[in-house]
């Protein structure tokens, strides 16, 4: 393929645009924030697991607590009427019948009260634990909005760039010859880069280093003809740096 050694030399400026273009695309794809909203997204998921766990704790504590408290009611109900019974008056026998009665129902109101208080004690730790699963949740949340807002702002100023990028790109490629830009383009979807600056020997797309006829070849190429890597098969750019 034939090109003026200008429109070869310009395609350098579009392979640095077209570069410049990967680069801004993978920042895109690897800025930390991604990692850092990842990290932070499992760490909610795992405390989500743990708070659920923790709720479950308290709330069978609650269960547990709430029977006690019936029980005891039902105790101090029946306790009332013993009482009432006893203070009426009556046989002797029933009269030592309610008394020791009131005394077995004493007993087993002091049981489920400790029991109670116990329950109690062991919800308010597990409360404490539930708090400080929410607590934690609740700074990873913030963790991950904070990190949310500075990958929105950076992919901002990334797609600004790109914009202004691809906006000096399609001047450039149209002012060049369509079969030179084919065939650019189609050597750096290939491998990414489509056109390298030949200097001091070596390739500047695979950093071969030329010798021999290889050399000779490169030497001796038309100022005006394509020439391409044989290694790699990129357009290499001849210029004044060049040191043919």
């Amino acid at each position: 393929m034939k090109a003026a050694p200008e429109a070869q030399r310009r395609l350098l400026d579009l392979q640095a645009v077209d570069t410049a273009l990967n680069q801004l695309a993978h920042r895109r794809k690897t800025l930390p924030e991604l990692t850092e909203i990842d990290a932070s997204a499992r760490e909610i998921s795992a405390l989500e697991d743990e708070r659920v766990r923790a709720q479950v704790a308290v709330d069978d504590l609650d269960r547990d607590i709430n029977r006690l408290e019936k029980d005891i009611d039902q105790v101090r109900t029946r306790k009332e009427k013993d009482q009432k019974r006893l203070d009426a008056g009556g046989a002797l026998r029933e009269i030592e019948g309610l008394q020791h009665e009131l005394a077995t129902l004493n007993r087993r109101q002091g049981e489920l009260e400790d029991a109670e208080l116990e329950l109690m004690e062991q919800r308010e730790s597990a409360e404490q634990t539930l708090n400080e699963v929410k607590k934690r949740i609740a700074g990873a949340v913030e963790k991950r909005t904070a990190a949310e807002a500075r990958r929105d702002e950076a992919l901002a100023d990334i797609a600004k760039e790109q914009e202004f990028k691809a906006g000096s790109r399609a001047p450039l490629a149209a002012d060049l010859p369509d079969d030179l830009v084919k065939l650019y383009d189609k050597i750096r979807e290939d491998t990414g880069l489509g056109a390298a600056l030949f200097r001091a020997g070596r390739c500047g797309g695979c950093r071969i280093e030329l010798y021999g006829a290889d050399l000779a070849r490169v030497k001796g190429a038309p100022a005006d003809e394509v020439v391409r890597c044989e290694e790699c098969r990129r357009i290499m750019v001849r210029t004044a740096e060049s040191g043919l």
